[in-house]
């Protein structure tokens, strides 16, 4: 066997650094959920306030 099949064996079968990465895609999901999520809130925002508005200034209060 030579020296570069040997070492193309043991850097594929070496898993130290697998759990880093691991972490890093997890955290990268949850990142990119979190954004979508603040998307679609801020998005709709607009939308519920003007309904809000639209809702308030037909109600009577007090008379």
């Amino acid at each position: 066997m030579t020296a570069v099949k040997a070492f193309f064996i043991a850097c594929f079968t070496d898993d130290d650094g697998a759990v880093t990465v691991d972490w890093i895609v997890l955290v990268a999901v949850i990142v990119m959920l979190g954004m979508g999520a603040a998307f679609y809130v801020t998005s709709s925002v607009p939308h519920v306030a003007n309904n809000m508005s639209s809702f308030l200034s037909k109600t009577d209060v007090g008379g």
